[in-house]
Order: structure tokens, then sequence, then C-alpha cells
């Protein structure tokens, strides 16, 4: 696990990756969008990824944003995720663990941090032998706006 600093070239270089434009653009995208308060907009696809380049206009192809996020997640920059229907979605490495929660109606996403899990997922591995040295953790539910806007489904508003 790495922690990215804003010197994205020596970043790079420390990882073993040769400094490129299309790199320095892709880790400069996901450096901003870390600052986002809106956590969906931390987590990209690969489209997304290259949606978000072409409105910056950079010319960069498809092919070479997924082998750049493939690096970049074998280097510790990016962290890979499989949220809905198995598509994978990328976010910074920022050094902190944390958990996710996704709607299953809207895909909304938050992440969370809860001590209590954390602790009785060790009390778990320990008590099947395991030593835990990492581990995702996803829940599944539906939001509080899905939720409201099943309610007024229902009774027909």
């Amino acid at each position: 696990m790495h922690e990215v600093s804003r010197n994205q070239t020596n970043d790079l270089k420390t990882m073993g990756l040769k400094v490129t434009v299309p790199r320095l653009k892709i880790l400069d995208l996901f450096q901003r969008l870390a600052q986002n308060e809106q956590v969906e907009k931390r987590h990209l696809s690969a489209e997304e990824v290259y949606k978000l380049l072409l409105n910056d206009d950079c010319d960069i192809g498809l092919a070479t944003v997924y082998r750049v996020l493939t690096q970049f997640e074998s280097a510790g920059i990016l962290v890979r995720h499989h949220f809905d229907e198995g598509r994978a979605t990328y976010e910074l490495q920022e050094g902190h663990h944390h958990d996710h929660i996704v709607c299953v109606r809207c895909g909304k996403l938050e992440e969370f941090v809860d001590p209590a899990i954390e602790q009785a997922q060790r009390v778990v591995a320990g008590r099947l032998g395991y030593e835990l040295t990492d581990h995702s953790l996803v829940l599944y539910g539906v939001c509080s706006e899905c939720r409201k806007a099943r309610e007024k489904e229902d009774v027909g508003v």
C-alpha cells in the first residue's frame, strides 16, 4: 500500500513506473477527485475515467486507460472494487482503511469506518486460526432516499 503525494513525477518513479502523459493525467484526475465530498465521484470505472479525460480534451485511448489503471493497481496507487454488476471501479489509495455500503436500487455509495466491525473481523479470523492481514467489506442495502421513494410508490402518491 502506497500513499500518493502531490509530487506525481516522484511518485511514479518511486513505484518503478515511467513518467508518461497518460499516467500523469490519470493520476492527476484521481488526486483531484479524491478531494470531492461525493464518494461516488471518487470511485470510477475505466469508461468513466476515459470520458472525464475526453471532457478535459485529453486524447488517451480506452485501452491505454485500462492498462494504466491495471498498472496503478499493481503499484498500489489505486484500489479496485467490484460494487455493481461486477464492473470494476477504482479509487485512489489514500493510506487509510474504510469499508463501503452500496444502495442496490440507485447505486449510491458511501464509505465508513466502524471500530466494532473491525474488531469483530479480527475475532472471527482469530477464531478460525487466521492472522488477518487485510480485508474488504461491502454492505448492500436500500438507501433512505430509495426507501422513501418506494414508500411513496407503495401508497400510490
